[in-house]
């Protein structure tokens, strides 16, 4: 059984949540603050955290931010407004999805279930060669690490799975509805503006080594997985 943890201040949202998680049969904790949910993670285990963004003491996208230094834990974001730079500001701080209030409970299990299916994917997926390289950039399915060159790069589960699905289908323009199902198991009818974020991510990690790859956008398209001498 999935473990989650909640925080968010409002009463009803919070047993909303907890009700809903737990009928479908997550172990669940909620809390009225970010403070109460990091003291807790740093002592349990959680597969999965839900942070409310306006908090009394630390708002959630500083706990995003401290959690994200330490670990790779699926985060999705709730903002109770529309906010661009709630959006960015959280997708850039390592969130791996975000919903605007009011939104449906449906459309909430269905990110949680898709974002823990894909860090069990990565556990457990067996189609992945136990050594995939290309260019520079090489996956070891033992470590559950991609490398760039001798270097481990921190990604999270989410920015791991995108950049080994490339890693897959090297040269191959991919379209952007393609990522959306495949990796976050969405329909393209959701609208969702995380796969060009979690690619810029990704993007900013490469940048950091020496890299003979890069990721290339296909105007309209998508993105494909190319050496840099062929760009």
């Amino acid at each position: 059984m999935e473990t989650i943890f909640i925080a968010e201040d409002d009463e009803a949202i919070r047993e909303l949540l907890v009700s809903f998680l737990s009928a479908a049969g997550y172990d669940v904790f909620a809390y009225e603050t970010g403070d109460a949910l990091l003291e807790a993670f740093d002592h349990h285990h959680a597969d999965l955290l839900i942070l409310d963004i306006m908090m009394p003491g630390m708002d959630g996208l500083t706990i995003c931010k401290t959690i994200r230094e330490r670990s790779t834990v699926p985060i999705i974001i709730l903002t109770a407004k529309d906010s661009e730079l709630d959006y960015v500001q959280g997708i850039t701080l390592g969130s791996d999805d975000y919903l605007t209030k009011p939104f449906r409970p449906t459309v909430l299990m269905m990110r949680v279930k898709a974002l823990l299916r894909r860090v069990e994917m990565a556990k457990s997926e067996r189609q992945t060669p136990a050594s995939l390289q290309f260019g520079h950039l090489r996956y070891v399915e033992d470590e559950q690490t991609i490398y760039a060159g001798d270097q481990p790069m921190p990604l999270t589960a989410t920015e791991r799975s995108v950049l080994i699905y490339f890693m897959q289908r090297p040269k191959k323009a991919i379209h952007r509805d393609e990522l959306l199902n495949d990796i976050w198991g969405f329909d393209t009818e959701v609208e969702t503006r995380v796969t060009d974020e979690t690619i810029r991510r990704i993007r900013k990690k490469m940048l950091a080594h020496p890299l003979d790859v890069t990721i290339q956008s296909v105007w309209g398209y998508g993105y494909q997985l190319i050496l840099r001498e062929e760009n």
